[in-house]
């Protein structure tokens, strides 16, 4: 069985000696190196330091030493939060504006375009070596995998799911997903395979080997916990087995009552409504209880275990001395995935016992729910549910540990904050073609105690669902699917009512017509097609 890590902050020596009360990017020794680690499918209350039970005490020390931003958001599913992550540019403009599939328009072509560059691409152009390990998801073919997007080495899964035991298809008449390593097609051992693990050890040994040149590295580990399927090892399971019999109400409860007394909410944020898709947990049957808090204890496990591995990365840090000058963020691609998939539609039909190497299953609305307390709606939509993540930040030359942050960022402010701290500059061209500028802005502010300015709202599209952030404003619609129509705008005062639960449209008239008219000019400029336009294809 594997070691379970956790790792110790300790002193380092000679130049990285540096202090953990933090101090301006000028004192720092040198260029950070920089870890970027990605959840898939987590919901905004399920690591401990974010209110959960789960256990994740690597996670919860780099939010000790370092900072939680708690209005930090994504772009709600995984394709447009990858493509934006990477590029710093909304999704539309780097190509990916829903998922991988050609829609027959430039800003859904379903890969990266050739106007935009990557994290990679642009850490290069400042003498850093580049590596990732983990899921890619931001197009197949061939010209955009990972190792032709800037990075040295790779290892992970070029698609969007699959078995963390093997390389399976997970629909009927589907190829298996392609997992590579560097370049070439990759088949994991029959035995003794488990994802999560593989995507760390492959991340440690990139970084070994990057070591001889002494370059400052870029680390991009986006692990594909906990998305489903609901695969996990059984001792890790075992650690869950039974604590979720109280049901996904109490749960939902409890971690709102946390996030509270951490103070990564107030008082002015309420708890949600339980979604109407959960039942009543006392209706349930025993044997119906246990069904459901087994998928519960193996999501947990997942995340557990995807805890563990980020302490074997900070344990590794540490040993070499490299921990002080490195910047840590870890956050999560999208809201509680709450997708029925287990015997469904054309996904493979299983009776395996969930989180078992033969089963196919996910955890659904109710846990999804609770997952993203005290929230509503899930991954896919754009209220807070959907594009709500978890953030921390970790790096003791320049950031004060233990702090809290409410200013609101956007996965598009990733590019333009590693920029800044690795002393680049962000190309105009590359490789001959006109490159896009930047969306977002550094938050190297916050890093530093100070505040952010931000010139523009932030905006969200996705399959129809819409959303304007202009300050504590928030402008959203979803998209009814049935219908094949826009649902009305809604209209929330995000200081008072971030859970969305008191729709102001209809008493501020004026301050909804100047946000439809703020979305429409963006969604113009950034590519987006209407999804009622692209539903009559």
């Amino acid at each position: 069985m594997r070691e379970r890590f956790q790792f110790e902050i300790i002193p380092a020596i000679g130049t990285l000696a540096l202090t953990i009360t933090g101090c301006s990017t000028e004192s720092v020794a040198e260029k950070p190196n920089i870890v970027l680690i990605m959840a898939d499918d987590m919901g905004y209350s399920d690591i401990g330091c974010f209110g959960s039970e789960i256990s994740t005490p690597n996670l919860d020390l780099l939010a000790e030493q370092g900072i939680r931003m708690t209005q930090f958001y994504n772009a709600s599913r995984s394709c447009p939060t990858r493509a934006s992550l990477l590029t710093g540019l909304y999704q539309h403009q780097a190509g990916v504006g829903d998922m991988v599939s050609d829609l027959g328009y430039p800003s859904y072509q379903g890969y990266l375009n050739d106007q935009c560059v990557t994290l990679a691409e642009a850490l290069k152009m400042s003498g850093y070596n580049t590596c990732m390990s983990g899921k890619w998801h931001v197009g197949a073919r061939p010209e955009v995998h990972p190792m032709k997007r800037g990075f040295d080495r790779y290892f992970g899964l070029i698609d969007g799911a699959g078995s963390y035991f093997e390389r399976r298809a997970y629909r009927v008449n589907q190829q298996p997903p392609r997992w590579m390593l560097d370049t070439v097609d990759y088949d994991p051992p029959a035995t003794g395979f488990y994802l999560t693990d593989a995507i760390t050890d492959y991340a440690l040994s990139f970084l070994k080997v990057g070591q001889v040149n002494r370059n400052p590295f870029f680390l991009y580990l986006p692990y594909t916990a906990p998305h489903w399927p609901l695969h996990a090892l059984p001792e890790d399971i075992e650690r869950y087995r039974g604590k979720y019999q109280k049901g996904w109400d109490f749960l939902r409860e409890e971690r709102y009552r946390r996030l509270m007394e951490t103070g990564i909410i107030d008082g002015s944020v309420k708890l949600s409504p339980g979604d109407e898709m959960a039942p009543e947990w006392n209706d349930l049957s025993d044997e119906e209880k246990d069904m459901w808090d087994l998928r519960m204890a193996v999501y947990a496990a997942m995340i557990d275990r995807m805890d563990q591995n980020i302490g074997r990365v900070v344990n590794y840090l540490t040993e070499t001395g490299e921990l002080n000058n490195t910047l840590i963020i870890f956050l999560a691609d999208n809201g509680g995935c709450h997708e029925p998939i287990k015997n469904r539609g054309n996904y493979l039909p299983t009776t395996a016992e969930t989180g078992t190497r033969e089963s196919f299953d996910a955890y659904e609305y109710p846990w999804a729910n609770a997952g993203n307390t005290p929230f509503r709606m899930f991954k896919h939509w754009v209220h807070e549910g959907g594009i709500a993540s978890p953030f921390i930040a970790f790096y003791p030359g320049l950031i004060k540990g233990g702090t809290m942050s409410d200013q609101t960022a956007h996965i598009i402010d990733i590019m333009p904050t590693l920029i800044e701290l690795a002393g680049g500059v962000y190309p105009e061209t590359h490789n001959g073609k006109t490159i896009k500028p930047m969306e977002g802005i550094s938050l190297v502010p916050v890093f530093k105690g100070k505040s952010l300015v931000r010139d523009t709202p932030l905006f969200w599209e996705h399959e129809g669902n819409r959303a304007v952030r202009d300050g504590d404003w928030k402008l959203v619609s979803a998209y009814d699917y049935g219908k094949k129509e826009f649902k009305k705008w809604e209209l929330y005062n995000l200081k008072e009512d971030r859970s969305e639960l008191n729709d102001l449209s209809e008493k501020f008239p004026e301050k909804q017509s100047e946000m439809i008219g703020k979305y429409e000019g963006w969604a113009e400029r950034a590519g987006v097609v209407s999804k009622e336009v692209i539903d009559r294809r």
